[in-house]
């Protein structure tokens, strides 16, 4: 019988844990449409309206504030497009103040709008580590000016190098503006605490696959005085949201919160201390396996959310690695998966200044709170011969 393979790309998506995948079975089977008035109708409103109430409570915000969506990509274009054309409606000017390194769907959102609505964006520059520095929000505020900005738009964490962005800080640096914040959450959630009440976002995206969820599943948290144009229309449903509600995704969506995240808004310690001991074995693995190997983002710390490992592996494609590795039974990335197969090097690592023939050579590891020590050694195993072999083969 063949080895189990090793699966360390969980940013990409997370399995679904056992219980998870019970909860989400027993509520397909719900009947009713949960808009219907008749009793099951009624009973699968109970149904959802009890996963919203218990994600608000784990997210910190009101059940009235989470709107369910299909999904990360459509909470980001939902916060993004809604947020915009809502406050270019109440006068504001059309400037989107933009970080640079954001996820795809951020950065197609806000190009859509430039290209389609007049919108006019403002790059924010990230460091070397990934973080967006306060002072340069402060300043790009005061060269468009307050009046002209319609939002900001940053990740929480960054899905690639897995930087922490000093979020109430700039939520509040915002808001002093009188100008709204969407946080794409997307890649925090279950790695950090999130709270929508003391982050000071307008408008935060998250999405339940993350964290071991069902794939088309997320949502996103509209603060009360927050107005936001709707993508789809048909229906009342939901705010800024019409659509028949997906009872059975919010059920599965709130357990994989529950076992992700304790009472207390904070990501299950067990999980935070396992994760964390399997990541650091895997720096010190990769270091010993190829000293040139440079490591990506913050140092392992508060800075650093703790299942991401990112290095780049010099005179290596990261795509021949990927490859390599997966023949030896490791699955790994070279960053997000919305540009798998996309033939270019990371926007993230160019942003953070890294010349293109550094940024070829990047490999992301993702660890979720099931990864086993087997899967790093599996790795550490494979990893030698698929450097010499990509370094042999050399930069495309």
């Amino acid at each position: 019988m063949s080895e189990p393979r090793a699966y360390l790309d969980h940013a990409a998506t997370s399995p679904m844990p056992e219980e998870v995948a019970a909860a989400y079975l027993s509520a397909l089977r719900i009947v009713g449409n949960p808009a219907s008035t008749h009793g099951h109708g009624q009973r699968a409103s109970e149904t959802l309206e009890e996963a919203r109430a218990e994600l608000a409570r784990s997210l910190g915000c009101d059940h009235a504030e989470l709107t369910l969506t299909a999904g990360g990509t459509e909470s980001v274009n939902l916060g993004i497009k809604g947020l915009y054309w809502a406050r270019r409606r109440a006068g504001a000017g059309p400037v989107i103040l933009v970080a640079e390194g954001e996820h795809h769907a951020t950065v197609e959102a806000a190009e859509w709008l430039r290209d389609t609505q007049g919108a006019r964006l403002v790059w924010l520059p990230i460091d070397g580590a990934g973080r967006l520095a306060p002072e340069t929000l402060r300043a790009a505020i005061a060269e468009a000016g307050a009046d002209q900005v319609a939002l900001l738009t940053f990740l929480w964490v960054n899905n690639e190098v897995g930087t922490v962005q000093p979020v109430a800080e700039l939520c509040r640096l915002a808001a002093a503006s009188g100008i709204p914040s969407h946080v794409d959450a997307v890649a925090a959630l279950g790695q950090v605490p999130v709270d929508f009440a003391r982050s000071g976002a307008a408008a935060l995206s998250v999405s339940a696959h993350k964290i071991g969820g069902p794939v088309g599943v997320g949502a996103l948290v509209l603060g009360r005085r927050t107005t936001a144009e709707p993508l789809l229309h048909g229906g009342t449903q939901q705010r800024a949201r019409s659509g028949t509600q997906d009872v059975a995704g919010a059920v599965a969506f709130a357990a994989a919160m529950r076992r992700a995240i304790g009472p207390d808004r904070i990501p299950t310690p067990a999980h935070t201390a396992h994760v964390t001991d399997l990541r650091d074995a895997l720096i010190v693995g990769v270091r010993a396996a190829d000293p040139a190997a440079v490591f990506r983002g913050p140092a392992p710390g508060p800075e650093r959310v703790p299942g991401n490992a990112h290095f780049t592996f010099p005179g290596c494609q990261g795509d021949s690695l990927v490859f390599l590795l997966d023949v030896a039974g490791v699955s790994v990335s070279v960053g997000s998966a919305c540009q798998a197969g996309v033939a270019e090097t990371s926007h993230v690592l160019r942003a953070m200044g890294l010349p293109e023939e550094d940024a070829a050579g990047a490999l992301r590891f993702t660890l979720g709170p099931d990864t086993r020590a087997d899967e790093i050694d599996r790795l550490l195993t494979a990893l030698p011969d698929a450097i010499a072999r990509a370094r042999s083969a050399g930069l495309a």
